[in-house]
């Protein structure tokens, strides 16, 4: 393959949109033989980390769009990783709270994402891996608007999910 022109190859812009592709297959990739998807990542980690909450809340934590948070929470209902029970000060809501079941799942898929992020991240040594995340941590945190509701993480900031959720 004919190397990008330095003038692309210069922009964060461009270099993160031709590797956002390529991170998501290998999450997908990674996942698909343990029957996971990167959006039950999303939700068992945002559920583990900040402990029951609506469903809407738990969409937007992880930027799901609310249909693909209702069809993903009904999976991991049915897989009994996760229970739902209307809000007792709002009974047209479900609040979602993550299970034992749900833990040791997460675990699992948290660890098939280390290993992804492993292969993603080859060229760069442990040092410039943490400072590529938190780099781009910062970009992201830039780019996002305060959270209008929900509780703040338990015992600090959590390891990285592991790239685009998978669908």
């Amino acid at each position: 393959m004919d190397e990008a022109p330095a003038r692309l190859r210069s922009k964060a812009s461009w270099l993160i949109n031709k590797i956002a592709p390529h991170a998501h297959r290998l999450l997908a990739e990674g996942l698909a033989p343990v029957d996971g998807r990167g959006y039950h990542l999303a939700v068992l980690a945002a559920l583990a980390e900040y402990g029951p909450a609506s469903q809407a809340s738990v969409g937007q934590r992880c930027g799901i769009d609310r249909s693909d948070t209702h069809a993903v929470v009904n999976e991991l209902a049915g897989q009994g990783l996760v229970v739902r029970a209307p809000d007792l000060q709002d009974r047209r809501r479900n609040v979602v709270t993550v299970t034992p079941a749900g833990l040791k799942r997460l675990e699992q898929l948290d660890e098939v994402a280390r290993q992804v992020q492993d292969s993603l991240l080859v060229a760069l040594s442990p040092t410039e891996r943490r400072q590529l995340v938190e780099l781009l941590g910062r970009v992201f945190d830039s780019h996002q608007t305060p959270p209008t509701q929900g509780r703040a993480p338990r015992g600090g900031a959590a390891e990285p999910a592991g790239g685009a959720p998978a669908r």
